[in-house]
């Protein structure tokens, strides 16, 4: 059974006993969230779509960890001016296990 999520403006095909990273959520390690906007639901033979969520459908997780991407180096520069300024940036996001598809 699978089914597809939406969380931080993104969409995720999900099976049981998957492992991904999202979008940071305000949920603590080894916490459960509960995810209720399902696009779709499938199994082999049967996919309800929703329009536009399926309803009474959702899809549990469990938090493995949140952290911080790898360094992004960014680099603005104007040309013929002398002027350049050096930038990083480390994305935030949630690590989580799928553990239950209701639907």
């Amino acid at each position: 059974m699978y089914a597809v999520i939406v969380t931080g403006g993104k969409q995720y095909r999900v099976e049981k006993g998957d492992v991904i990273f999202i979008e940071k959520l305000a949920a603590e390690q080894d916490a459960t969230v509960t995810f209720e906007s399902v696009l779709a639901v499938g199994e082999e033979g049967s996919v309800k779509f929703g329009a536009p969520t399926v309803e009474g459908a959702s899809v549990e997780a469990k938090v493995l960890k949140n952290g911080k991407g790898k360094k992004l180096n960014i680099i603005t520069y104007r040309p013929k001016k002398g002027s350049a300024r050096r930038m990083g940036h480390r994305q935030p996001y949630t690590k989580v296990e799928i553990t239950a598809i209701n639907g």
